[in-house]
């Protein structure tokens, strides 16, 4: 009989993308993401994707020093593996985007493949009171704002953490992004296996359509071949529907509240966690395996939890 497909469930605890106000159950200090960290690798979470906040105020940074209060705990809790952001939040430089991969030497860093229109401004016609005078200029900021991701940015995150042995989550946010992942492939910046984040849903990237997911996957497939390990990323509502039709076609699965707030309709999810142990039902359903974390690190060919700089 052959055995079962392992399906790696990466976990995004917290990030830029939402505001504190927006849910009582978002991580922002530095013991908060710790413990939602370890409670999604708890219940089933391989990867841990991570940013950082402000402890006083919830606001976004990537001062390393904060990264380093909550990274070695995660480390000596888990055994999953730590995906730590080089997007940042609105309006870093890419030197301060890069700044705790380059440091803390992770086994995985995200990197974002290409400049976009990143509009969040829709939630302000969702959300009226914000807890921080910070939130609602961030939300409008969006209005009028590019997630920069030049082709210089990209290959100074690729040489710079070249030497730690830190290998990455593509995050695709259009097909032009694959393209621009093949680009570097062929200038061997890049190696095999390449572990591929399809996002969904963001305003000013692709859409949420069944036919979106299969074009992403069509040309992924034309572009990398087996060279290529797959991953669904959905934004709000569409985490769980994507990630449960993306699994069905041989992708990994990602959720956590960087990217959805939400367990249903009207219905704040309580934690990480709650949304782990949700996709982790689904794909059980499918008759699929969720990967332990050194079963991630096999197939994603990463150098080992013992190898990084926290």
């Amino acid at each position: 009989m052959a055995s079962r497909r392992k399906v790696i469930i990466t976990c995004a605890v917290t990030g830029s993308i939402h505001t504190p106000s927006m849910s009582p159950h978002l991580p922002v200090t530095p013991d908060e993401i710790a413990e939602a960290a370890i409670a999604a690798a708890e219940a089933g979470a391989a990867v841990l994707h991570l940013h950082a906040r402000m402890p006083e105020d919830g606001r976004p940074t990537q001062d390393p020093e904060i990264y380093r209060q909550f990274l070695p705990r995660i480390k000596q809790s888990t055994k999953a593996v730590v995906n730590v952001t080089t997007g940042g939040g609105l309006g870093m430089s890419v030197e301060e985007r890069l700044q705790p991969a380059l440091q803390c030497a992770p086994e995985v860093a995200s990197l974002n493949m290409g400049s976009i229109n990143f509009g969040l401004y829709p939630m302000l016609g969702r959300f009226k009171d914000f807890k921080h005078d910070w939130e609602r200029a961030h939300l409008e900021k969006t209005r009028d704002f590019v997630f920069k991701n030049t082709f210089a940015d990209i290959e100074y995150i690729l040489t710079s953490c070249s030497d730690n042995g830190t290998r990455f989550e593509f995050e695709c946010y259009d097909i032009g992004h694959l393209y621009n992942l093949a680009h570097f492939l062929d200038r061997k910046l890049v190696t095999p296996p390449l572990f591929v984040q399809s996002v969904f849903g963001i305003l000013g990237g692709i859409g949420t359509h069944a036919e979106d997911l299969m074009h992403m996957k069509r040309t992924a497939d034309r572009l990398f071949g087996a060279d290529y390990r797959w991953s669904i990323l959905g934004a709000g509502r569409f985490q769980i529907p994507l990630a449960t039709m993306g699994a069905s076609m041989g992708a990994n699965v990602r959720v956590g509240l960087e990217d959805n707030l939400w367990a249903g309709p009207g219905q704040l999810a309580e934690s990480n966690a709650q949304q782990v142990r949700t996709i982790r039902k689904v794909l059980e359903g499918l008759s699929l395996d969720v990967a332990t974390p050194d079963e991630a690190r096999e197939m994603l060919s990463l150098k080992g939890g013992d190898q990084v700089g926290f």
